[in-house]
């Protein structure tokens, strides 16, 4: 009941963003905002070059990005050309952020995530403005980071606190 992914299928696309933006102000905003991140640095399906102040929208799919989802589908002429995302605006009002990543095909988002400039080409990186955001990645995805001694140290001094 607590859980509200956007609904790909709507006939009336406008009308359903406008409600779900909607629904979201009604309900007191969003807790907690679960993200995966592409390869690319998307976060939702925010491609690269989106506005950083975008609500709930349809998107269109960039090809590495349906390339990726190809997996879910039986066929590559199945997967969408477009999506439902919450706009980076959206997900930037949820009190808290959980980003999760793994594997070393995320590790340079990630990189650009965390230590790279706020930029709309690597979307993710709005998340560096979000007052409690939290990234659960592995090794792999944490491989480009160029401060992951100091990462570590943190996380051992507030694990001992």
């Amino acid at each position: 009941n607590n859980t509200n992914v956007p609904d790909g299928l709507s006939h009336d696309i406008p009308a359903y963003c406008q409600q779900y933006e909607e629904k979201i102000a009604s309900s007191g905003g969003i807790d907690l905002q679960l993200l995966g991140i592409g390869r690319d640095g998307h976060l939702g399906f925010n491609e690269p070059g989106g506005s950083l102040q975008s609500r709930t929208r349809k998107v269109v799919l960039a090809s590495e990005t349906r390339e990726d989802n190809s997996r879910y589908f039986e066929s590559a002429e199945e997967v969408p050309m477009f999506a439902i995302s919450m706009g980076l605006k959206t997900i930037s009002e949820a009190r808290e952020c959980l980003l999760l990543a793994n594997g070393e095909n995320k590790a340079e988002a990630v990189k650009s995530c965390v230590e790279g400039p706020l930029t709309a080409m690597f979307p993710a990186s709005v998340l560096q403005l979000h007052p409690d955001t939290t990234l659960i990645i592995d090794e792999a995805a944490a491989s480009k980071l160029g401060r992951i001694d100091y990462y570590k140290w943190v996380e051992s001094a507030e694990v001992s606190n």
